[in-house]
C-alpha cells in the first residue's frame, strides 16, 4: 500500500521533466531566441558527429575512429568564434599530447613507469592558460597515443586526421548554418534598462519640481523599481557580450548596421548598472531624510532646481536608451545643460547659509549623486563630442 506514493514520485518527476522539454521545444520551434539557437546547435551537433564518425569509420582505422565525432562536438561552441577558439586549442593540445606519447615511447619504452610520467608531464603541459579548457585533452590524446598506438606515428597520423576531419564537420556545420545574429532584441534590452531608470528619474523630478518633497510610498515604489533595474543590469550586460562575440567571425550581418553598435551597447549597458546604483543611493538618502524629517527643510529654490536637473537627466537617459543610433549632439547638449544646472545648484546651496548643516548635507548628498548620472551620461558620448 505505501509503495504507491513512494513508487509515483519518480513518475511525476518525469512527467514534469518530459512536459518542460515539450515546452522548450515549442519555445524553439515558435519564435525566434534563446531556445531556437539551441535547439539548431544541438541538430547541427549530432548531424556533424554523426557525419564525422561516418567518414572516420570508412577511411580511418577503427582505434581512431572515436575522436572525430567528439572533435566535432568540441567544435560546436554556441558562436563561431568560440568554435575557431576552442578547435584550435583541441587541436595544440593535441598535437603536445602525441608529441609526449611519441617521446616517450621511443626513448624510454612503455612502461608503467614512463606511462606515469607521461601522465605527470601531460597534466603540467595541460595547465598552460592557451590551452584553457582543453588543457586535459593533453592527457587524454597522450593517454590514448600511448596505450592504444604505443607511440608509433602512423598510429599518430591516423589520430591527427581524426580530429581534423571532426574539426572540418563541426566548423563547416556552423558555416552553412551560421549562429543567428540578435542585435536588435539586444539593443531593446538595453533600451528598456534605461526606459526603467528614465520613468523613475521622471517621476521624481515631476515629484521634487513641485516644490515638496515625495512620499514614503513613492520613495519606496522608486527604489524598488530601481532595484529591479539593477537586478537585471547584469543579465542584459551579459547578453550583450554574448552577441559581441557572436558577431566575430560570423558571416551573417546584422543588416547592415555600423560597427560601432555593439561597443556602444555594450557601454551603455555597463554604464546603467551603474546608473541604477547612483539613483539607488539618491533615493536612499531621500528616505533617510524623510525618516529624520530634514525633508521639510529642503528649500523650495533648491527642489524646484533639483527637479529641473533630473528633468534634463531623464531627457538625456531617453537619449542614450535609444534602439536607434544616439544623436550625440542632442545628447552632448542636453549633459551640459545638465552640468550647468548642476553647478548653479553647488553653488546655490553654498552661499544659502541659513540652511542647517544636516539639511546642507542633504543637498549635497542629492546634488553628488545627480552628478555621477551626468558623468555617467557623458560616457556614452563619442570622444571627440566628449573632449570637446
Amino acid at each position: 500500500m505505501s509503495s504507491g506514493p513512494a513508487s509515483s514520485g519518480p513518475a511525476r518527476r518525469s512527467c514534469t521533466a518530459a512536459r518542460r522539454a515539450v515546452a522548450y521545444v515549442r519555445r524553439g520551434a515558435s519564435s525566434p531566441g534563446a531556445e531556437r539557437d539551441d535547439l539548431i546547435r544541438q541538430a547541427k551537433t549530432v548531424v556533424a558527429a554523426m557525419v564525422a564518425w561516418a567518414l572516420a569509420h570508412r577511411l580511418l582505422p577503427p582505434t581512431v575512429t572515436t575522436f572525430a565525432p567528439f572533435t566535432a562536438i568540441v567544435a560546436l561552441q554556441a558562436t563561431l568564434y568560440r568554435s575557431v577558439r576552442e578547435c584550435v586549442r583541441y587541436l595544440g593540445a593535441m598535437v603536445l599530447g602525441a608529441t609526449l606519447a611519441a617521446g616517450l615511447a621511443a626513448l624510454m619504452g612503455i612502461h608503467a613507469w614512463s606511462f606515469g610520467l607521461l601522465a605527470l608531464l601531460a597534466l603540467a603541459v595541460g595547465r598552460a592558460r592557451y590551452l584553457g579548457s582543453q588543457g586535459l585533452q593533453v592527457a587524454v590524446v597522450g593517454f590514448f597515443a600511448f596505450t592504444a598506438g604505443h607511440g608509433r606515428i602512423d598510429y599518430i597520423g591516423h589520430l591527427a586526421g581524426s580530429v581534423a576531419l571532426g574539426a572540418l564537420c563541426g566548423l563547416s556545420a556552423h558555416l552553412l548554418l551560421a549562429p543567428a545574429r540578435h542585435l536588435r532584441h539586444r539593443q531593446q534590452a538595453v533600451a528598456d534598462l534605461y526606459e526603467g531608470l528614465r520613468q523613475v528619474v521622471a517621476e521624481l523630478a515631476s515629484a521634487v519640481g513641485e516644490g515638496g518633497a515625495p512620499s514614503r510610498e513613492q520613495v519606496g515604489r522608486w527604489r524598488r523599481d530601481c532595484d529591479r533595474v539593477a537586478a537585471d543590469a547584469p543579465r542584459v550586460r551579459a547578453s550583450v557580450d554574448a552577441e559581441a562575440e557572436n558577431s566575430r567571425l560570423n558571416p551573417r550581418r546584422a543588416d547592415g548596421r555600423d560597427r560601432d553598435v555593439l561597443p556602444r551597447a555594450q557601454e551603455a549597458a555597463r554604464a546603467a548598472g551603474r546608473s541604477a546604483a547612483h539613483l539607488r543611493s539618491a533615493l536612499r538618502s531621500l528616505s533617510h531624510s524623510l525618516d529624520s524629517g530634514h525633508d521639510t527643510h529642503l528649500p523650495r529654490r533648491f527642489l524646484s532646481g533639483y527637479g529641473a536637473l533630473l528633468d534634463t537627466v531623464a531627457a538625456a537617459m531617453a537619449q542614450v536608451g535609444r534602439p536607434d543610433r544616439t544623436d550625440p549632439r542632442e545628447l552632448d547638449a542636453l549633459v551640459r545643460e545638465g552640468m550647468s544646472l548642476h553647478e548653479d545648484l553647488e553653488y546655490a546651496v553654498q552661499q544659502d547659509t541659513g540652511v542647517p548643516a544636516p539639511v546642507r548635507t542633504l543637498c549635497g548628498a542629492l546634488l553628488t549623486d545627480a552628478g555621477r548620472l551626468l558623468h555617467e551620461l557623458r560616457g556614452a558620448l563619442p570622444e571627440p563630442a566628449r573632449a570637446g
